[in-house]
């Protein structure tokens, strides 16, 4: 027998008020805005931003919070770079991130195994889609890893603080 889901689970989870309602608008257009700002750090490798914006959204809002910023945030990448595979892929993430963690995974596993899920959309619309080198995805991979890792770390502090300003 399969366990029925919890009906909070895939629920947005919070009071609507202007201030949830804002916020939640404000973490669709943030990866966008963070999208922009990529930094060279060693090796080729760039950090990226975008992502800080989706698992705030998904750490609140959950799963659909989480997809909602991911889907939304990605447009100007996904034009820019001509993927817009990357529209569903950063969707999955957030979503998943956002599901991991109603589930009660603290946030860096919770993105790690959403990132785990994302991982084989990303390889192979990149790979056979987009038509992009291996050496290149590889660093991708890597790249973003260690981007998810440090923004879920700081996500995981901030969390408690907007939980808190948006329930005034």
């Amino acid at each position: 027998m399969i366990p029925m889901m919890q009906s909070d689970t895939l629920s947005f989870n919070v009071k609507w008020n202007y201030k949830t309602t804002g916020m939640l608008m404000a973490l669709i257009v943030l990866p966008e805005l963070l999208g922009v700002v990529n930094v060279s750090v060693a090796s080729g490798f760039k950090l990226h931003f975008f992502q800080a914006g989706i698992f705030l959204a998904a750490a609140v809002y959950g799963p659909w919070g989480g997809l909602a910023s991911g889907f939304a945030g990605s447009f100007l990448s996904a034009y820019v770079m001509g993927n817009p595979y990357l529209l569903i892929g950063n969707a999955l993430l957030g979503f998943c991130t956002g599901l991991f963690l109603r589930k009660g995974f603290r946030t860096v596993p919770a993105v790690w195994l959403a990132y785990a899920i994302q991982l084989p959309w990303l390889i192979i619309t990149d790979y056979y889609l987009v038509h992009l080198p291996a050496p290149f995805i590889r660093g991708l991979v890597i790249a973003l890893f260690l981007s998810n890792t440090l923004w879920a770390a700081g996500v995981h502090y901030l969390v408690k603080p907007v939980k808190r300003f948006l329930s005034c």
